[in-house]
């Protein structure tokens, strides 16, 4: 007999069922702060300040004066806009990484539309052509890869992420081609031209805009049949074409819709924000968006959430460096990385729990008889038989009855 030496494990992990709408929210909120305080010990251990004054130093940096409050929700409203972009292309499972390239051509055809018509368009008409020159370049840019992989299915990764790169060359190309002498040149004649009028302050319309588009999302995703499409395309393609949906369609439309977006943001960057152009002014807002779009579930109202805190974070480290004195630019990087493996990982325990093995203090080991296994259960017979002499107990047997064989066999054999 083999002896079984199995044992259940110490613990075991179980996918959770359907949960209470407000418990995914405490806990993404612990883990913000418990990211937010691990970081700041770490950034204590550097600076050999204070973590409770470093938070007050953040909290400064973002909130402590009105220009800071406005630029903080400037930076909200810009993240915002191109987390919005890419959304619909990342609910149907295409892995747009090319935000940043469709920004920046869209930045580029602004510039493009100034540097020739400034001259011969009046300013209203001169930013009407700019924002159709930026929507155009961004479709155009978002388009290509989209036809790649409708048609050959290309990896739509590393192709966006290649596009990337040629944008920021075709940029530095045009500006040197325009401007050989170098940046002051195109930033005095960039700054003259192609300004978005003033609501109040330059802060306000860019927050218009973030309003407007964002809920115009939530409404085409959540009410459309093209909104539908594409969740149903990034739910299953075979059940797309089974349904009847044009999956290639779906594919080059939702990319036609991501790119104009980032050619937009591209417009308000030149027209409201930067008034110049160069190949670093999109400040890597595509891949932060990436971020925003996945901790807000690609729900466009719970991103605008999302993309406050990324910029919270942003502008708070930032002054922690400007107070310290502290030169190391990676150390607003550290914080903010760890505040994001917080949110990364308590995700797994939204999704999943952790059952450790329970210790059973009233069980007993079997008895020796037992070991072997179940007693056998008595013969049944008919009603008034009697039991053979083979079924008797031996202590109930005479002894002229353990003399005869207990069973004659056919042949005649005892058996």
């Amino acid at each position: 007999m083999t002896k079984n030496n199995s044992r259940e494990p110490l613990f075991h992990i179980t996918k959770r069922g359907a949960t209470v709408w407000w418990k995914p929210l405490v806990i993404r909120a612990i883990a913000i702060v418990a990211g937010l305080f691990v970081g700041l010990f770490f950034a204590a251990a550097y600076t050999k300040v204070n973590p409770f004054k470093l938070l007050g130093y953040m909290f400064n940096g973002a909130f402590g004066t009105e220009k800071r409050i406005w630029n903080l929700l400037q930076d909200t409203a810009l993240l915002l806009l191109v987390s919005i972009a890419i959304v619909p292309a990342f609910k149907m499972k295409f892995w747009n990484i090319g935000a940043d390239g469709q920004t920046l051509v869209g930045c580029l055809a602004s510039a493009v539309a100034i540097y020739y018509l400034y001259d011969k368009l009046p300013t209203w008409a001169l930013l009407l052509v700019m924002m159709l020159f930026s929507l155009t370049a961004g479709m155009i840019w978002g388009v290509i890869p989209a036809i790649f992989k409708a048609k050959w299915n290309t990896n739509e990764t590393l192709f966006t992420l290649m596009m990337n790169y040629v944008a920021i060359q075709l940029v530095s190309f045009v500006l040197l081609k325009w401007f050989p002498s170098g940046q002051n040149d195109f930033a005095k004649f960039f700054s003259r031209y192609g300004n978005m009028p003033k609501i109040g302050n330059p802060y306000i319309l860019i927050l218009i805009f973030a309003v407007v588009l964002t809920v115009t999302m939530h409404f085409y995703l959540s009410k459309t049949k093209h909104g539908f499409e594409v969740s149903l395309v990034g739910e299953s393609i075979n059940t797309s074409k089974y349904v009847g949906v044009n999956v290639k369609k779906v594919i080059i439309r939702t990319m036609l819709l991501s790119g104009a977006i980032c050619g937009f943001v591209g417009f308000v960057l030149v027209s409201a924000k930067d008034h110049a152009i160069t190949t670093t002014m999109v400040g890597g807002r595509g891949f932060t968006a990436i971020i925003v779009a996945w901790l807000a579930k690609f729900n466009p109202a719970y991103m605008a959430l999302a993309s406050l805190m990324v910029a919270f974070l942003s502008r708070g480290t930032s002054q922690i460096l400007s107070q310290t004195g502290i030169t190391n630019s990676a150390l607003p990087n550290i914080v903010t990385a760890l505040v994001f493996f917080f949110i990364i990982g308590c995700e797994f325990f939204i999704t999943y729990s952790i059952k450790f093995r329970k210790k059973n203090k009233d069980s007993a080991p079997a008895p020796a008889n037992e070991a072997s296994g179940p007693a056998e259960e008595p013969p049944i017979r008919a009603e008034g038989e009697t039991p053979s002499l083979a079924e008797a107990p031996a202590e109930e047997r005479t002894p002229a009855e353990e003399a005869l064989p207990t069973e004659i066999t056919e042949g005649g054999e005892e058996k």
